[in-house]
């Protein structure tokens, strides 16, 4: 028995209840016709002239039926009498170059076929000018000679960065349409002054260039869309903040304040920019975020297929295994990091041979008494949150609160010859 093995061979796991998590989940159902009685707003058709030709910004992932929200759009400029194209807006994604936008659109669902117009991809910028601090502001070749332009965004929390605004139609605006030199500049300073820079940067650009309005969709726990408006650059300063709080109550969260041991089966891409959602697990990759549970120690697992060895978000967590370890593609990981000078997410955690020493090794390090009064809670990933399980000393905390229910008896986590978790039954 090797040293590691010794020392973790007596720590016990508490056991373990599966707990039913109730999330806020109204959405929108018929999503056209909402966002097309928005787009006939008065204060919105008056921006729109027969004969221009608006560019319209999508690009973000993940958002929940962009395919729609694009298609409705560029219905509502062209029966305006207007010409719509689409120009991919989403930084340095997609490698950096014309086609790799173009594939990460299609990919998303957004082709010329699905929206109804032309898409125009290039990673040529224009410099608009500098911010006091020196920061230049970009703005994509094609969208710059637009006679107007339009954007479509999730408004959310920001994973690195806490500000009035986040995530949303001003990041769209400065970073998504500046392209990949956009992003750069906007990374170059750190998420320290993103803050104030993100909206600076969108005001410049609203100043000098013709964007008419935005398409704005806050999302429920269930990432459907819960809101949708269409704002005027004004009242995108005055309002985006507004939807940025809507969007922070109505995300999913583990209702716990402090816990000794954070379990996540799978972390990846395809969840998370960060591979976990920080607002989730209450461990940000900067200092200038904040929010969500004080976790003593945190474990990943596994990484998830879709995110194809991308394992940022591991140097987050204390703890992983030989397993996630062996499917890491370091270069892809690590390109990660450079890209947005956020280097610790990439980092790799101490790793323990499988599932049972990862857990173990937690426990033991979690400074508490008792291991097996460990407040432990294992989750899928950071999207799956309406069933969790909790250990022993959650139960009656759990029972008390108005959003869980405890919905079976307690169980001891099951293992497999190679000491990896087995789905408990009802998995």
């Amino acid at each position: 028995m090797g040293i590691l093995q010794e020392l973790l061979k007596d720590i016990p796991i508490p056991k373990m209840a599966k707990v039913k998590v109730n999330f806020d989940d109204r959405q929108i159902d018929d999503l056209g016709s909402a966002l097309s009685a928005k787009l006939r707003q008065e204060r919105i058709r008056q921006k729109i002239k027969p004969g221009m030709k608006i560019a319209i910004a999508v690009g973000s992932r993940g958002l929940d039926r962009i395919v729609e929200l694009t298609a409705v759009t560029v219905k509502a400029l062209k029966d305006a009498g207007a010409e719509p194209f689409i120009v991919p807006s989403m930084g340095s994604h997609g490698g950096a170059t014309a086609e790799g936008q173009r594939e990460v659109l299609a990919h998303l669902g957004v082709t010329e076929e699905s929206a109804g117009c032309e898409i125009r991809s290039s990673m040529e910028v224009v410099k608009l000018g500098e911010l006091p601090n020196g920061l230049p502001v970009y703005l994509d070749k094609y969208a710059s000679e637009a006679d107007g332009i339009v954007v479509i965004n999730r408004v959310k929390p920001h994973t690195a960065f806490r500000g009035p605004v986040e995530s949303g139609i001003m990041k769209m605006i400065s970073i998504g349409l500046g392209k990949q030199k956009g992003a750069e500049a906007c990374h170059q300073l750190g998420f320290k002054y993103m803050a104030e820079n993100v909206p600076a940067m969108a005001k410049m650009i609203m100043e000098q260039k013709p964007v008419l309005f935005g398409v704005a969709t806050v999302e429920n726990a269930f990432d459907k869309i819960a809101v949708v408006e269409v704002l005027t650059p004004d009242e995108i300063i005055e309002k985006e903040p507004e939807l940025q709080m809507k969007a922070k109550e109505l995300l999913p969260k583990l209702f716990f304040d402090q816990l000794e041991v954070l379990v996540i089966d799978q972390i990846g891409k395809n969840i998370s920019g960060d591979g976990m959602d920080p607002n989730i697990t209450g461990r940000y990759p900067t200092p200038y975020a904040h929010g969500g549970p004080d976790v003593n120690k945190m474990v990943v697992l596994d990484l998830t297929p879709q995110t194809e060895g991308n394992a940022n978000g591991v140097g987050t967590a204390d703890f992983t295994t030989q397993r996630l370890v062996d499917k890491m593609d370091r270069e892809v990981t690590y390109a990660n990091g450079l890209t947005s000078t956020v280097v610790a997410p990439t980092k790799i955690a101490t790793t323990l041979p499988n599932d049972r020493e990862a857990i173990q090794a937690a426990i033991k390090t979690s400074n508490v008494l008792d291991f097996n009064k460990a407040k432990v809670v294992r989750i899928q990933n950071t999207l799956v949150l309406s069933e969790i399980e909790v250990s022993e000393a959650l139960f009656e905390y759990v029972k008390g609160h108005p959003q869980m229910e405890l919905c079976s008896e307690p169980y001891d986590f099951t293992f497999n010859e190679q000491g990896n978790l087995i789905p408990h039954k009802g998995e």
